[in-house]
């Protein structure tokens, strides 16, 4: 197996549904304009709370992809 190298950046979902939801929107969006996603960590989760009630749930991920090395 050849050596790789990967670089992590950090997107938020936000979705009125779910936290899974709100993670899923984060990772499709994202792979519509970065190629060889490999792994999605959820760093955060929170809330946003509107008259005493959730409205919206949010995640952060890190997520990470390859670097295509140019062969």
């Amino acid at each position: 197996m050849a050596d790789s190298v990967y670089r992590v950046t950090q997107v938020i979902g936000v979705s009125s549904e779910s936290w899974e939801a709100a993670a899923r929107s984060a990772v499709e969006t994202a792979a519509k304009t970065v190629r060889d996603l490999r792994i999605a960590e959820v760093v955060r989760e929170d809330v946003t709370i509107e008259d005493g009630r959730i409205t919206s749930f949010r995640v952060r991920l890190d997520i990470s992809f390859k670097y295509e090395s140019g062969d």
